[in-house]
């Protein structure tokens, strides 16, 4: 059971020693913080995260199976829907000066791998201020957690980029594509006008129009540079609806949303992250 006042949190990270390393700095610089847990995936990070409702997440970008990205994506959804707070998430990263610059651009905490003391304590200390203030503060819980999500869509988009920002592209008009089932000795040119929606599967990208499935391999990351973003929304980690085709939005009696769309007949979840495109609707 873990001391009452006392903050407390979740390690996620695949390599023992850096995760030893962590613990042993973290406990220099918050004697006071309770790691309730260390595990070395993204499934097993979830898990843990939903069993012991900690404080703060400390999860490594890169992890077999589930990575860090994916994990902070579904616990965002899975994470109950009463007054218990979200966590505040902070990415454990080997990336490049690049990214480094990219997280202190966006006032993203971090951190670097292998640990660097000085740069850890600058986290810990934003750490300790965000949750004095959260406690301190008789914000209601709806608006609490609208805040949280829109510091870790933030967050999840600044660590997805994993490098330099790609250059917004012009945007498609037409898409090469294999057709779903075929042998792939045949490329269609899909127009980009007639595509509904987008849904990464696998090692391929699922491209849906009213009549057909093509498959791709481009990433969605990359994709995204190249479609209008007025007219494409992201609505899930995985999935991209054309917007003047969503026909409708329903809500279930817990708030999670499904869209229906014009020309296809399956229903399309919604993740917790970007249900506030629907808010005013």
């Amino acid at each position: 059971m873990k001391p009452a006042n006392r903050p407390t949190a979740l390690v996620a990270e695949d390599e023992p020693l850096l995760a030893q390393a962590l613990q042993a700095e973290l406990a220099k610089a918050w004697p006071e913080l309770d790691v309730l847990a260390v595990v070395g995936d993204g499934h097993s990070a979830v898990r843990e995260a939903l069993r012991l409702l900690p404080q703060v997440l400390f999860f490594d970008i890169r992890m077999p199976g589930l990575d860090g990205l994916g994990a902070a994506a579904e616990l965002a959804d899975a994470w109950p829907a009463d007054d218990t707070p979200m966590p505040q998430l902070v990415f454990v990263t080997a990336y490049d000066e690049y990214a480094a610059r990219a997280f202190d651009a966006q006032a993203i905490d971090y951190v670097l791998k292998p640990v660097q003391a000085k740069r850890l304590e600058r986290t810990v200390s934003r750490l300790r201020q965000a949750l004095e203030l959260r406690n301190a503060a008789s914000v209601p819980a709806q608006d609490a957690l609208a805040s949280t999500l829109a510091q870790w869509r933030k967050l999840l988009a600044t660590a997805g980029a994993g490098g330099p920002a790609a250059e917004p592209g012009t945007p498609l008009r037409l898409i090469a594509a294999s057709e779903a089932g075929s042998s792939g000795n045949t490329i269609r040119m899909v127009p980009i006008d007639e595509v509904i929606y987008f849904e990464a599967a696998d090692k391929y990208l699922r491209v849906l129009t009213a009549n057909a499935e093509y498959l791709i391999r481009t990433p969605l990351k990359q994709l995204l540079t190249q479609l209008d973003p007025q007219v494409f929304w992201q609505v899930h980690r995985g999935t991209v609806v054309r917007s003047d085709s969503i026909e409708s939005i329903h809500r279930d009696d817990i708030g999670k949303l499904t869209l229906s769309l014009r020309g296809r007949a399956e229903k399309i979840p919604v993740s917790r992250l970007y249900a506030h495109l629907f808010r005013a609707m």
